[in-house]
C-alpha cells in the first residue's frame, strides 16, 4: 500500500481503523494522509521530501490501539 491522501473517505477508514498509520504535519491540525507504515512507506515519504528538495525526520508515536501517528517535520 502506498501512501493515501487525506481526504473525508480515508478520515472514515481511519476512523474505522482500516490504516495502520496517521501521517500529519507538526503545523497543520489536518492530518497529510494514511498508510501502512511499512519501510516502503517511510521510503516514501522521504523520496518525496527529497524531490521537494528537502530532508526530513519521521517522529513515531504508538497508541494504545497499536496504530500509530507520524509527525513528518523538516531537519
Amino acid at each position: 500500500m502506498s501512501i493515501i491522501a487525506h481526504s473525508n473517505e480515508s478520515q472514515t477508514k481511519w476512523d474505522r481503523g482500516q490504516f495502520k498509520v496517521m501521517i500529519e504535519s507538526p503545523t497543520s491540525s489536518r492530518p497529510i494522509g494514511f498508510c501502512d507504515g511499512g519501510k516502503e512507506a517511510e521510503a516514501a515519504i522521504h523520496e518525496m521530501a527529497m524531490r521537494e528538495g528537502a530532508e526530513v525526520e519521521i517522529d513515531k508515536k504508538v497508541l494504545k490501539t497499536g496504530r500509530e501517528i507520524w509527525t513528518v517535520r523538516p531537519r
